[in-house]
């Protein structure tokens, strides 16, 4: 039990590290597009203005609830927006506690689970690596196959994902080892 513990907070914290690699240095730019600081700040009002009133939320636009909004939606340009009426840092020390802990706790998952589905280091690694490729298809992928996110971000989160997730099984598979080898016994054969 102990070492699934650790082999959890240990593969947690891998988890974050390779998250925070990809996602809160420089390199993060690669899933981006530019737009600009005068497109940019135009975007900005123009969200402040049409937003601001319905609140903080994850708006389609342009909204194909309606007939014309399907018209406008068909016709382009589409954009699913992720959108926030207060600002906040860019360098959020309360995400990174957050992230911190929520990483901690999908280690001990990822952890338990090996637990309760092999016993050995190969066995535990292959499910790992599994089931972080399965996850990434389904949870990152899907977005640009059913949704048509754009496929230059979602291979990068996706990438981004894969390793993290993996890593954390990999290494909580690793902390689990016993030691104990178990011996066969080559006098009988059956």
């Amino acid at each position: 039990m102990i070492r699934t513990v650790g082999g959890g907070l240990l593969g947690g914290f891998a988890l974050f590290v390779v998250r925070f690699i990809f996602w809160g240095t420089p390199l993060s730019a690669l899933a981006f597009h530019r737009a600009g600081e005068a497109p940019s700040a135009n975007l900005q009002a123009a969200m402040a203005q049409a937003l601001t009133q319905t609140g903080t939320g994850v708006y389609v636009v342009p909204d194909p609830a309606s007939a014309q909004g399907t018209i406008l939606y068909g016709k382009g340009p589409v954009a699913t927006i992720f959108y926030n009426v207060s600002g906040f840092p860019v360098t959020d020390s309360a995400a990174l506690i957050g992230g911190l802990i929520l990483a901690l706790v999908v280690g001990m998952v990822i952890a338990f689970a090996l637990r309760f589905t092999a016993t050995d280091f190969g066995d535990r690694s292959r499910i790992a690596i599994l089931f972080a490729l399965a996850a990434v298809l389904w949870l990152d992928v899907a977005q640009a196959v059913l949704s048509h996110a754009p496929w230059g971000y979602i291979l990068y989160l996706a990438f981004s994902d894969f390793i993290a997730l993996a890593a954390a099984g990999v290494i909580a598979a690793k902390l689990m080892e016993s030691g104990v080898v178990a011996t066969t016994d080559a006098g009988t054969l059956h």
